[in-house]
């Protein structure tokens, strides 16, 4: 079997048949007189649903040297000894690069509606700013033209994690002036795609990157600083993403859909009991010393425009000054709030009114990741989010890990990311059938 029979074949697997769960149920009576609404509340998921998938550019790519591309943070931090296991490197990686036609005709095989995929900032800038890279521009034109021929929705990500080593070399996100050069960048791609690209996210997964990358360090660029430098690199961040959509609306206005694409703590409640819920909720936009996966320091101040007081008493003066300035910047319309999810903490009201983890029982299942499946969370936190923010909800990410082989008839068979997908799609089916603006998965 070749790569692209043992990818369609799992692709195929593990999405088509969850994908049965929005089968319509038959009119109740003959008799009656159904309310278009309400007949498409039953349903759940609505005719226009967006079915979709979605890449990272070093994930996917390859070609890391070709057409002019600079090199990235996460390109060092590959090539550096010890840094990642079996020392493995996005230098060649899916080859998207070279194979996005026959991707983008696996993706029409199997009915996707839209594609998400993130630029490589280096390819257009390969220094972070100034001269832009025609070739790289280039590429992402003609991708985007051949999803628009095969009626696939590009749904463009602006930043996933790879960040211009040059920039980094300027101090990177902790430099005062990087919200300006991702601004920069922005305006780059936007005049370059805007006439056929219309979804945006400005940036996914900001948590991970700062945390990750400039806190624990075993993510690019694998640095160590302080809680208050990474805290500086939040405001940094927030007013990139700030910067980042004037620099859309200029170019297509209201046309344009944007959001971003954050992750944070996700906590559900373990029973259906009201003191359960409110307590999950509760928790889950709750602030704690020294924890950068919280959902309100991040996207408070980029929808309200106020940064949340538990963040101020939880990070102290580690917490740099936001003026009103910065927060009007920060806080710019959103048409979308992009959710990645993949795992929550069932919890109860505990003693003293506290959120108290229930744990799973043995034998539980868990990804490969040995992240625990809990379906459940997908629901909880559409509606909290909602419940908050106000805003439609694309699910941006969800999935699993999991040691996939090819069995003897030369098939995936897939029955464990199979069952993943159904579970958890019949939670995203409860939310949309409860009336949240679920608008893509």
């Amino acid at each position: 079997m070749n790569r692209r029979q043992l990818l369609s074949s799992l692709v195929a697997t593990s999405l088509i048949s969850p994908l049965r769960l929005d089968n319509v149920h038959a009119a109740e009576s003959a008799k009656d007189i159904p309310d278009p609404k309400a007949q498409e509340k039953k349903k759940g998921f609505p005719a226009d649903f967006l079915w979709g998938a979605a890449t990272a550019a070093y994930q996917v790519e390859g070609a890391y040297r070709e057409d002019g591309r600079g090199a990235s943070v996460w390109d060092k931090f590959c090539d550096t000894p010890g840094r990642i296991q079996e020392g493995h490197t996005g230098k060649v990686a899916c080859d998207h690069y070279h194979r996005f036609r026959d991707d983008i005709q696996l993706m029409k095989k199997l009915g996707l509606k839209s594609y998400r995929f993130s630029i490589s900032w280096t390819r257009i800038l390969p220094s972070g700013t100034g001269t832009v890279e025609p070739r790289g521009l280039a590429f992402y034109s003609k991708l985007v033209d051949a999803l628009l021929e095969a009626g696939i929705r590009p749904f463009c990500t602006l930043f996933h994690w790879d960040y211009p080593s040059v920039l980094f070399g300027k101090d990177g996100w902790r430099n005062p002036e990087s919200p300006r050069w991702f601004a920069e960048y922005c305006a780059v791609v936007g005049k370059a795609l805007g006439d056929r690209v219309e979804d945006w996210l400005t940036l996914n997964e900001p948590q991970v990157f700062v945390a990750l990358g400039h806190g624990a360090g075993f993510h690019a660029p694998g640095e160590k600083y302080s809680m208050a430098d990474q805290l500086k690199i939040v405001r940094h961040v927030q007013l990139a993403h700030g910067l980042g959509v004037q620099a859309l609306r200029a170019i297509g206005g209201k046309r344009f859909r944007i959001g971003w694409a954050p992750v944070g703590t996700v906590q559900y409640p373990a029973t259906s009991n009201p003191a359960d819920i409110e307590i999950a909720q509760k928790s889950t936009y709750g602030c704690s010393a020294g924890n950068l996966f919280n959902n309100t320091l991040w996207n408070d101040p980029v929808i309200f425009g106020k940064v949340p007081d538990a963040a101020r008493e939880a990070f102290g003066k580690d917490l740099p000054p936001y003026t009103d300035s910065d927060l009007k910047t920060m806080c710019q319309p959103m048409d979308f709030f992009g959710l990645n999810l993949y795992q929550g903490t069932p919890v109860i009201r505990g003693p003293g009114g506290k959120e108290k983890a229930v744990p799973f029982p043995p034998g539980s299942p868990r990804t490969t990741f040995q992240w625990p499946v809990t379906p459940e969370s997908l629901y909880w936190v559409v509606r909290f989010l909602y419940e908050r923010y106000h805003l439609p909800v694309v699910i941006t990410e969800n999935g699993m890990s999991i040691s996939d082989w090819i069995a003897e008839d030369g098939k995936v068979h897939d029955p464990q990311r199979i069952d993943f997908l159904s579970r958890y799609l019949k939670q995203l089916k409860r939310a949309v059938t409860d009336g949240y603006p679920v608008i893509g998965y």
